[in-house]
């Protein structure tokens, strides 16, 4: 069953299941430390579940078997980072929780269902006031306005970018970066032409899923001499859960380095 409302599942969860690493974070800081029961091997944060905590496969490789063996009575999944026919498969034996987070305020409704169907609405309130007053406080900032010609990637060979719809793309926005994507939808594949026809200013080159490092500031720097590039942590551009208490101060240090 893919649960639609917070009302369904009838029963609070004792025994819980993420496939998705910024919300396996997320049930960690709403103090649900003795329910989470399994996690992915992407799941790195926090450290002790990492070491600890069953690991049921990756995010879009999920073993089927080791889940069974858990017993969850709910699963928490994504519809970006999870398949469709993994979702399905688990949704016909185990409760499922599907979120689907594009911005900075689904994330918030996110944060708010799993506190109400976790029963931690008031773990959840905290976080959801610190988050949006952190974002409000970045918003302030005169350099949010910069509207720097910004290009957002996530993969090589081939390379692809963040486009519109994604929420790395309302991060980007929110630090006053203009998407020069934002016009496509997804990941879309993209070549260094494009980049130059775009007149990309400011080429960021995520830590996450490739990990670009400095050898790839140096190739690219040669075929795109009039861009910055550089090296961001994407972690905090794409994890839309409590990683979201500490990715504004992050924003601003990283805008104050570019401007």
């Amino acid at each position: 069953m893919i649960l639609r409302s917070t009302a369904e599942l009838g029963y609070i969860p004792k025994r819980i299941i993420s496939l998705v690493p910024s919300q396996t974070e997320l049930l960690f800081d709403l103090g649900l430390e003795e329910e989470t029961i399994g996690i992915t091997k992407f799941c790195v944060h926090p450290q002790p579940w990492f070491r600890s905590k069953a690991r049921i496969g990756g995010t879009k490789k999920i073993n089927k078997t080791i889940i069974d063996q858990l017993h969850p009575d709910l699963i928490i999944s994504n519809k970006e980072e999870n398949l469709k026919e993994q979702v399905e498969e688990l949704a016909a034996d185990y409760p499922v929780w599907l979120t689907d987070v594009a911005n900075l305020g689904d994330a918030l409704q996110m944060i708010n269902d799993i506190g109400i169907i976790t029963e931690k609405e008031n773990e959840a309130e905290k976080l959801i006031t610190s988050i949006t007053n952190a974002f409000a406080d970045l918003e302030k900032l005169p350099a949010t306005n910069c509207q720097l010609r910004t290009s957002y990637l996530i993969w090589r060979n081939p390379y692809m970018a963040a486009g519109g719809d994604t929420f790395i793309n309302d991060m980007l926005s929110r630090c006053g970066f203009e998407n020069v994507f934002a016009n496509k939808s997804r990941y879309p594949k993209i070549t260094v032409s494009e980049l130059q026809t775009a007149n990309c200013q400011l080429l960021l080159l995520s830590s996450e899923p490739y990990p670009f490092k400095q050898k790839h500031i140096n190739e690219l720097e040669a075929l795109l001499p009039n861009t910055r590039i550089i090296l961001v942590d994407g972690e905090f551009f794409s994890w839309y859960g409590s990683r979201l208490l500490i990715a504004a101060d992050y924003f601003k240090k990283l805008i104050s380095s570019i401007l």
